[in-house]
């Protein structure tokens, strides 16, 4: 989803560094709390809090033995790749859904 209209330019060039804060495990409390007034980074701050929940989901299940090792390497793997993505995306001043996980960022209200 590239919806930037609802993103004004102004607020999307002030607050690109501290949105790219959200992927950064807890530095996502940084732009959660910090910047309530941004739409930009608050989109961004709640696609970094499902993916951080993400994280902390998958390094639990890959404490269970053989295949909880695997679910967690390729879990690994991908939520790496979802870090990339968020983080370009917010550097670069877009509003991308992450996928899988982008969908349930919507449902934060904070």
């Amino acid at each position: 989803m590239n919806n930037d209209s609802n993103y004004s330019p102004s607020d999307i060039e002030d607050n690109k560094a501290i949105a790219a804060l959200s992927y950064l495990g807890l530095l996502v409390l940084i732009p959660l709390l910090a910047k309530k007034d941004s739409p930009f980074a608050q989109f961004h701050a709640k696609q970094g809090l499902v993916l951080l929940i993400a994280w902390v989901i998958i390094g639990f299940v890959s404490w269970i033995p053989f295949v909880g090792w695997a679910v967690g390497i390729l879990g690994a793997i991908f939520l790496f790749i979802l870090f990339i993505m968020g983080l370009v995306n917010a550097l670069s001043g877009q509003v991308n859904e992450l996928p899988l996980i982008g969908q349930y960022a919507k449902n934060f209200n904070l």
